[in-house]
């Protein structure tokens, strides 16, 4: 059962970035003594106060968009800024993403999508498929770089720790 996103279906930018987004833009190092999954999501994007506010009044759906430039999750190896994206179920389709970033980002099952061209706007409304991304509101298209097939595997999963409990499920049958 695949949770990546499915061609057909609108998702909507709720949160438009630029280039060299660090950890710390996304997961602020004052709340670093919070790890619990289902507690890092209220301090995403912390100093972004409108932002965080809604994420807080749960007023951004689930599989809502985040659009970035290059470099993605720079900075640090928390995994906090991942875990906390991953909480609120975001969509982030960045140029690319730092490598740890991207990594932690895989382990933890979010939906992280390299687009080197991406150009959206908040409240744009993007159709995404395995192979493209349709900006429905420009009516352009922009061709995503897919991840390595296992490493999508464990994103489909849930995470690193779903998908080893489902390969070891399938061993012992």
């Amino acid at each position: 059962m695949s949770k990546a996103p499915r061609k057909n279906r609108d998702y909507h930018v709720v949160l438009k970035l630029g280039d060299d987004v660090s950890t710390d833009i996304i997961y602020p190092g004052r709340f670093m003594a919070t790890v619990l999954p289902e507690e890092t999501p209220q301090y995403a994007f912390a100093d972004l106060v409108d932002f965080n506010t809604r994420i807080k009044k749960k007023e951004v759906q689930p599989k809502s968009v985040i659009v970035a430039g290059r470099n993605f999750g720079c900075g640090s190896s928390r995994e906090q800024a991942a875990s906390c994206l991953k909480g609120s179920d975001f969509i982030v389709i960045a140029r690319d993403f730092a490598r740890i970033f991207l990594q932690n980002s895989i382990n933890l099952g979010l939906n992280t999508i390299i687009c080197p061209g991406i150009e959206a706007d908040e409240g744009d409304e993007l159709e995404i498929s395995t192979t493209q991304v349709v900006n429905q509101t420009t009516g352009k298209s922009y061709e995503l770089v897919p991840l390595p097939q296992a490493r999508q595997a464990i994103i489909d999963a849930g995470g690193l720790i779903p998908y080893t409990r489902q390969r070891l499920l399938k061993t012992k049958r």
